[in-house]
């Protein structure tokens, strides 16, 4: 396991691969790619997670653009010199993949964009009014990430999470500052990359759950017919946090999809 306390990067683990670099959501940290680290790295290849500004034990922030967190992301990959890395971003990561993807075109070799979305909506609309209104109200009235993470994770979370992949989704969430949970969910809400979603010309996983109600998979499907490399998958029976819910169907998700762009690259696939 290596650090740089810099850069916010959690673990390293060389394979002979190409690298994988794991972007967390917004009540995650580096932390909650345990499985897919182990598992990514069985398969050959050097894997590592960051921890965004303001989590993981970095220094607590009050705001923040997606320009700032796509940059400490790259900043991140520079000091360990990887090259054209495959970005996996879940939910925030994914929005912060995108941005990178805009940013950088032609630096990463893939993407898994996981329960995410190229655009947060109309900010006045009821769904996103209410997203920011159950995160935000309960802080402002005095509450903190430790006394909220249960009740979020479950909210999320499909009818059948894996225990252990549910108990650390809370201790993760619990231990995200205030500010930071704030900051980014503040920065959620002027997200908008679908002007860019049909210059991205690597292969791209959309990767949705069927219980998602924050990243709908209708919505990632409509997402991957618009990106022109871009490969779909569902899994089924499970909620916003698949990689802890169904690690194992999670990882031969991704792992296929790498398998099959890289040895097949003119398939494309939009199975439901």
């Amino acid at each position: 396991m290596k650090q740089l306390r810099d850069h916010g990067l959690m673990a390293e683990a060389a394979g002979p691969g190409a690298a994988i670099v794991f972007i967390h959501g917004i009540g995650g940290a580096a932390g909650i790619w345990q499985e897919q680290l182990t598992a990514s790295c069985a398969a050959g290849h050097t894997s590592v997670a960051v921890n965004l500004l303001g989590y993981g034990g970095r220094a607590p922030i009050k705001a923040v653009t997606f320009e700032q967190l796509a940059a400490d992301v790259e900043a991140a990959i520079a000091a360990i010199s990887l090259d054209r890395p495959i970005l996996v971003g879940h939910s925030l990561g994914g929005m912060v993949a995108q941005t990178m993807l805009r940013r950088r075109p032609t630096d990463y070799r893939a993407a898994v964009l996981c329960c995410t979305s190229p655009a947060f909506g109309n900010a006045s609309g009821d769904f996103q009014k209410k997203f920011v209104a159950d995160r935000l109200d309960p802080l402002q009235a005095g509450r903190s990430m430790g006394d909220l993470a249960g009740a979020i994770v479950d909210e999320i979370m499909g009818p059948k999470p894996d225990p252990a992949g549910r108990a650390l989704a809370v201790a993760i969430m619990a231990a995200t500052p205030n500010e930071t949970y704030a900051a980014t969910i503040h920065c959620i809400v002027g997200f908008d990359e679908r002007a860019n979603l049909a210059n991205i010309t690597i292969p791209v996983l959309c990767l949705a759950a069927e219980h998602d109600r924050n990243a709908p998979p209708a919505m990632m499907q409509r997402m991957a017919g618009k990106i022109p490399a871009a490969n779909y998958l569902c899994l089924a029976g499970v909620g916003h946090l698949p990689n802890l819910e169904v690690p194992r169907a999670f990882d031969a998700g991704i792992l296929d999809f790498l398998r099959e762009a890289f040895d097949r690259p003119k398939t494309k696939s939009h199975n439901p």
